[in-house]
């Protein structure tokens, strides 16, 4: 390693649906982050490592602001407020094609009282025409003072490796915190999960989504190499439970199916993935059962 090398932590944060999961993934080069159009669909942090010859940035995706309206919700809004003076810069990210909105007023509120490098990143800009771009800047410049503005597409790569190359230049020369081949600080077990609870997210509908959590009640490796993980589904009400299992099991059939092949290119293995749902009343709002299900703020 040369005496040059640098290395720091940077948040991603940013409002529902501003593509900070997409970013992500496409920097560390592949799926650690679920993504989804539906709104909310990351509740914890979750920290991506990317490592070169001469530099090492780890990247924090957090779930995007919004007005908590249970339990959950105020957990997922605190772990994205507390990394905020915890890292070495921030990356505000925007959805190009929804524009400034009054969710972006409240962050740019908490980035007043940051004492780090923020950086505005306007994503999705494959969404919109150029012409509206540079009012779109200027709107986001009156408001805060950032230390460089960068408009990307994480989902086609446009711009990342400026951004990047910024970001390295502004961090601090340190150790390298993880090995060359260490690209998340989350468990597969964790990764697994989350793999599973997207393709309900991704298949289910109305009020189903959100309401929903992963467990994963068994994981191991059988004498043929194969992986046979064992999970359960947790939902709020016997209805939602139904709709996840749908007629005659169609609906958890394609859940599992479309989670198998994700776990499979994860673990480089055969996987037997068997799913089960229960129905846990309120569990959102229920501080012991969030805690159980693996929101626990004191990991933070």
């Amino acid at each position: 390693m040369n005496d040059e090398f640098k290395s720091g932590f940077i948040t991603i944060i940013g409002r529902p649906n501003a593509g900070k999961s997409t970013f992500l993934n496409h920097v560390i080069g592949q799926k650690i982050a679920i993504m989804s159009e539906k709104r909310q669909t990351t509740r914890n942090r979750i920290q991506g490592v990317m490592t070169s010859a001469d530099s090492q940035l780890v990247f924090i995706d957090t779930p995007g602001i919004h007005k908590p309206k249970h339990r959950l919700g105020d957990f997922m809004v605190k772990s994205a407020e507390d990394t905020l003076n915890e890292v070495d810069a921030v990356m505000f990210m925007v959805n190009a094609s929804e524009g400034y909105g009054k969710g972006d007023q409240y962050i740019l509120d908490l980035l007043e009282k940051v004492n780090r490098p923020v950086f505005l990143v306007i994503n999705k800009i494959d969404l919109v025409h150029p012409d509206n771009l540079l009012p779109l800047i200027d709107t986001y410049r009156n408001k805060y003072d950032f230390e460089a503005v960068f408009p990307i597409s994480a989902l086609h790569g446009n711009n990342i490796s400026s951004l990047l190359e910024d970001l390295k230049n502004h961090m601090p020369e340190g150790p390298q915190y993880y090995p060359d081949d260490y690209v998340t600080d989350h468990p597969e077990r964790f990764i697994i999960s989350e793999f599973i609870r997207e393709k309900v997210l991704e298949l289910t509908r109305e009020e189903v989504p959100h309401s929903i959590a992963v467990t994963i009640e068994n994981l191991e490796e059988r004498e043929s190499g194969a992986i046979f993980i064992q999970a359960s589904v947790v939902t709020e009400r016997k209805t939602q439970k139904g709709i996840i299992i749908g007629k005659q099991g169609a609906m958890l059939k394609s859940i599992g199916q479309k989670a198998r092949e994700d776990i499979e290119a994860l673990l480089g293995s055969k996987v037997y993935l068997e799913l089960w749902v229960k129905v846990q009343k309120d569990w959102r709002n229920k501080q012991s059962q969030l805690e159980e299900l693996g929101y626990r703020s004191d990991e933070y």
